[in-house]
Order: C-alpha cells, then sequence, then structure tokens
C-alpha cells in the first residue's frame, strides 16, 4: 500500500506549476526555518494490506465489547437491545448516501426522515415541536443554556450538580466563550436540592437545567423544580432526560417544562465507543424561532403530493454565522434514522415493555445486591428506573477488576466525579440483562 498517497511526483509538479511554484518548500516559505523540521518523521517501514488488517484486527481483539461480556456500566451510555432490522435498513445506500436536505427536491428521503424523528420526539415527550437533533446529550445541554439566553436576554444559568459530570463540563466549556454565568445547584441525598434552587433564584436567572432520572438514576422532583424555575422572571426550565424511560415515566409536558433536551443513544444506536450518538430537544411552541438546528415541514407539491422542506430558518442559521443564534448547522442524520426505525418498530405497546422490563430487572438487582448487607443503597429508599448507586468497604476498581475475571463489565466509580461518594459503584441493568447474569454478578460480588 505505500506510499498511501495517490499522486504521482509529474501530478505535484503540474499543481506546482499552476499556483507558481517551483516546490514544496516554497509553499512552506511563510513557517520560520527555526520551527521546520529538518529529518524524515519517525514512522515505521510502510506495511502490506495484509498485514495493515492482521495488525488491525490483533487490536481488535484486546477490546472487551458487550459481545463478549455482561455489561453492567452505565452513567450516561448503556448496552440496550437493538433489533435486527435497525441495522439492515441503516445498511441501504439510499440512507446512508443522502444528500444534503438544502435542496428538497432530490432529498425527500432524508427530509421525510427528519419530520418523522420530529414528530416521534415531539410526541414522546409531550412537548409542541422537536427539531432534527443535535449531537449528543452533552451538547443539547449547551444548546438548551443558549436557547434560553437568547429567549430572556438574561445570561445566568443554574444547573444541578446531579446532572452528568460530562454534560456540565460541556456546558462550562460552551459557557466560557459565550459569557454566560453558570452556577450548579447542590444535591442532598442524590437529588437535586429544591431549597438550594430556590435560594439562587433570581430575575437575572436565564434557565434552569435539570436532569431527570439524574445521574445516579434517580427521579427527581421535577413539577416542584419547575415550580421553582417558573418564578423568575422569563426563565425557561429544561429537563434533560433519556427518552428511552418515557414508556413508564409521565412525559415532561405534564410538568410544564419549557425545553426538553437529553440523549437518545438507548432509542436502536449502538455504544459504539462513545460515539456518534443522538441529541434531542424539544419545546413549547414559543420557542421555535429560536431553537437551534434545523425544522423541516410538511406541505404540498404543485401536483398536490406530500413533501417536505426545511422551514423557518433565516440563512444566518446555515451561512452568516456571527448572526445565529446557535452554529450548530447539520444533524445527526444516520442516528436519527436508527431511533425512527426502532421507536416505529416497538410502538407504544413495545416502548413501554422494554423500558418495564428494565425497570423491574434493576429493582431485582438492587434486592439481591444489598440483601446480605455487604453492600448498602448509597441513597436508600430514593425512586430509581434502571440505575443505582451501592457502597462498600471495598474500592470500586478492585471490584471490576475482579468482575472481569469473570467476564463480567462492572459499575461506576462514582468517586471519580464526587469525591464525596468515595467506594460508591453505580450499576445499570437494561432490559437485555437475565435473572441468569444477575445472579452471577451478586454471587461474584458476595466472593470478592
Amino acid at each position: 500500500m505505500y506510499p498511501y498517497i495517490p499522486i504521482t511526483e509529474a501530478e505535484e509538479q503540474e499543481m506546482l506549476k499552476a499556483i507558481g511554484l517551483k516546490s514544496t518548500e516554497e509553499l512552506f516559505d511563510y513557517i520560520p526555518e527555526e520551527l521546520r523540521l529538518k529529518k524524515d518523521l519517525n514512522l515505521p517501514l510502510a506495511k502490506s494490506e495484509m498485514e495493515v488488517m492482521d495488525y488491525l484486527r490483533k487490536l481488535s481483539c484486546m477490546n472487551t465489547s458487550v459481545n463478549d461480556a455482561t455489561c453492567f456500566l452505565g452513567a450516561g451510555a448503556y448496552d440496550h437491545y437493538i433489533p435486527s432490522v435497525v441495522d439492515h435498513l441503516l445498511s441501504r445506500s439510499e440512507f446512508y448516501t443522502s444528500y444534503t436536505p438544502y435542496q428538497p427536491e432530490i432529498s425527500q428521503g432524508t427530509l421525510q426522515n427528519i419530520f418523522e424523528f420530529q414528530t416521534l420526539i415531539a410526541r414522546l415527550t409531550g412537548m409542541d415541536f422537536a427539531n432534527a437533533s443535535l449531537y449528543d446529550g452533552g451538547t443539547a445541554v449547551a444548546e438548551a443554556a443558549i436557547l434560553s439566553v437568547n429567549t430572556s436576554g438574561k445570561n445566568k444559568i443554574l444547573i444541578s450538580k446531579s446532572a452528568r459530570p460530562d454534560s456540565r463540563k460541556v456546558l462550562e466549556t460552551y459557557a466560557h466563550f459565550l459569557k454566560i454565568d453558570v452556577e450548579e445547584v447542590e444535591i442532598k441525598d442524590g437529588l437535586t436540592d429544591l431549597d438550594d434552587l430556590k435560594s439562587k433564584m433570581s430575575d437575572d436567572v436565564a434557565g434552569v437545567i435539570l436532569q431527570s432520572p439524574n445521574f445516579f438514576g434517580l427521579i427527581e422532583d421535577v413539577k416542584t423544580a419547575t415550580e421553582i424555575a417558573h418564578t423568575g422572571k422569563k426563565t425557561t426550565m429544561v429537563l434533560s432526560t433519556d427518552p428511552f424511560t418515557l414508556g413508564v415515566l409521565k412525559k415532561p409536558s405534564a410538568y410544564d417544562v419549557d425545553v426538553v433536551i437529553g440523549e437518545a443513544q438507548g432509542l436502536g444506536i449502538p455504544l459504539q465507543f462513545g460515539g456518534p450518538y443522538l441529541g434531542i430537544i424539544a419545546a413549547k411552541k414559543s420557542y421555535m424561532r429560536k431553537v437551534p438546528g434545523r425544522l423541516v415541514g410538511e406541505t404540498i407539491d404543485r401536483n398536490g403530493k406530500r413533501s417536505f422542506v426545511l422551514t423557518l430558518a433565516a440563512r444566518e442559521q446555515h451561512i452568516r454565522r456571527d448572526k445565529a443564534t446557535s452554529n450548530i448547522c447539520s444533524n445527526q442524520g444516520l442516528n436519527t434514522l436508527a431511533a425512527n426505525i426502532y421507536m416505529s418498530l416497538m410502538g407504544k405497546k413495545g416502548m413501554k415493555e422494554v423500558a418495564t422490563q428494565a425497570a423491574e430487572k434493576a429493582h431485582y438487582a438492587y434486592d439481591v445486591l444489598t440483601k446480605s448487607g455487604k453492600f448498602k443503597p448509597l441513597f436508600p429508599d430514593k425512586p430509581f428506573f434502571m440505575e443505582f448507586a451501592l457502597t462498600s468497604d471495598i474500592a470500586p476498581a478492585k471490584i471490576n477488576e475482579a468482575l472481569l475475571k469473570e467476564d463480567i463489565i462492572g459499575g461506576y466509580d462514582l468517586g471519580k466525579d464526587y469525591p464525596e461518594y468515595k467506594n460508591a459503584i453505580m450499576f445499570a441493568v437494561t432490559e437485555k440483562r437475565t435473572k441468569e447474569e444477575i445472579d452471577k454478578l451478586s454471587s461474584v460480588l458476595e466472593g470478592i
């Protein structure tokens, strides 16, 4: 495969001649001499295609995937079952080579996919509308904060410490450059401290961001938090949630929240080493002109046939980016398709069944793992969905090392993000887990 670069020396000279240069050295004249590398790069010799494939295959065998071991790790990315039809349909060329939707006459398939995704997310959350998607759950938090600031004209955001740590870091990054003031609300027994939220509310708060189920898997008091947020003038209440859970939990619209965001990885999207994933944002109608990204609308063509177009989007959003409400100008097209196929395949009953199984299995695991008293609940008597935290005298690293020897991917070490929860480990139990797998987890933990 050497030299990997398909350009011949003759073609290189032809390109240089076209721009009026005699050598590649002239091309880099602007780089100071003392900064240039005066020797060849320290790279290994080129390999043949067979050698490269063999090397990559050996590297892949060093990974332990959810196909090799039973996974009880969550913390934002979950091992859900994905029906084979999802991957089969995604692999069709008309989907993975679909054209940009700027020209509707040749991208009806792409536009319909986005429109159906918007419709399903709006129905699932109970909100008035949803957009074409965001990059992931973390950027959804940041975009919701920007939306709150743009809508209210204020620049302070309150976010609970029970929200995902990585999402809070993404928000901090965006906020730093946009001069948005971010203040965190304390937690109490694993849940947002509503008294602290109340004390931090003021007229300069643009938005309040709450996650439920939160990072610890606990279900927050969204109703009361929303009532507190709405005491502020033009304050936006943002709820971050996992749409997968809405098969059994109340729709966010039932709590009068203004904006719903979340990570939709659970809707037919594999773990795939951390991404790409799928962020969602849905809102009340009054936010439609300020929401980031794309919106697809349904109309009819000149022949009276149903058709789709990008709508309610100013050109600034895509061209004059310095004037845009947000600089996101694309969407997770293939992942929205996966979510569409998954939700359509499951339907209302299927979504409820999957969520019910996950919740029931998680509560069974909770009971089994805490039965002997060796592992104690970190947040006893708190309602949770499919994730829970336990504490013991054993370091999470030691626990996970022992579990991996038994082909079990263990839980998440909460001490990494919350020093006050040292020796606390969080387990996730999805609908894929069986009674036998949970019992084996219990047996191994008791033997450590």
